[in-house]
């Protein structure tokens, strides 16, 4: 799918808002904000060469540096969808796993359709949007200080493929077992299909092996 290029005024005010977004998560953090890499092929570059388009600028019009949003540790785009296409697919999961990072969620609403289909649906989690909506209060129930990181993100096609590492302690209750401040962090590999403008479903998997040792609650 071709995409028309920005103009030179879009790509100018692009810019100039994302690096005074990064600035200001600069402050915040006390350092610098580094923009997420991202990686395409040979190919890729040259057709981006030859149009006169710096390859180093390709993640200014993909992330989205708004405060309170995650940002992906690194990226690697399917350029051939277009930015637009891959721009919106970069922000849906940015608010997803935002909303995995908080648990509101106004960043969920933002991000699943209405008729999201959870493909790989734990016992007794619901189908559809109230599934992560309350795996996310249960989890928070147990770990009330969780975050989600957003290690890796691929955008291929219509699918995104993130690694996550999500991390807390054990303040909580999970299954009648109450925490001991116990320090968690487990992986977790997502792969959401994005429909015409949000994502339609899901396949997920969790090192549940890993989180259930450090809560406690195995065997």
């Amino acid at each position: 799918m071709s995409e028309p290029r920005p103009s030179g005024a879009v790509r100018s005010r692009a810019l100039t808002r994302a690096a005074a977004v990064a600035a200001a998560l600069a402050a915040l953090a006390g350092g610098t904000a580094a923009a997420a890499p991202v990686h395409g092929s040979a190919h890729d570059a040259g057709r981006d060469a030859g149009r006169g388009q710096a390859s180093h600028a390709w993640p200014q019009y993909l992330v989205d540096r708004s405060p309170g949003l995650v940002q992906p540790k690194a990226l690697t785009v399917d350029r051939s969808i277009g930015t637009r296409r891959a721009a919106q697919e970069v922000h849906l999961a940015q608010q997803l796993y935002t909303f995995w990072n908080t648990g509101q969620q106004q960043y969920l609403d933002a991000a699943i359709s209405p008729q999201f289909r959870d493909n790989t649906l734990p016992p007794g989690r619901p189908q559809g949007p109230t599934g992560p909506a309350l795996a996310s209060r249960t989890f928070r129930a147990a770990v009330p200080d969780l975050t989600c990181e957003l290690s890796d993100v691929l955008v291929t096609g219509d699918k995104i493929t993130a690694r996550l590492v999500f991390r807390g302690h054990f303040t909580g209750t999970f299954n009648g077992v109450h925490g001991r401040g116990q320090t968690v962090e487990f992986n977790a590999i997502d792969i959401q299909h994005v429909g015409t403008d949000r994502i339609v479903e899901d396949w997920h998997i969790e090192d549940n092996t890993a989180l259930l040792a450090q809560l406690g609650v195995t065997g």
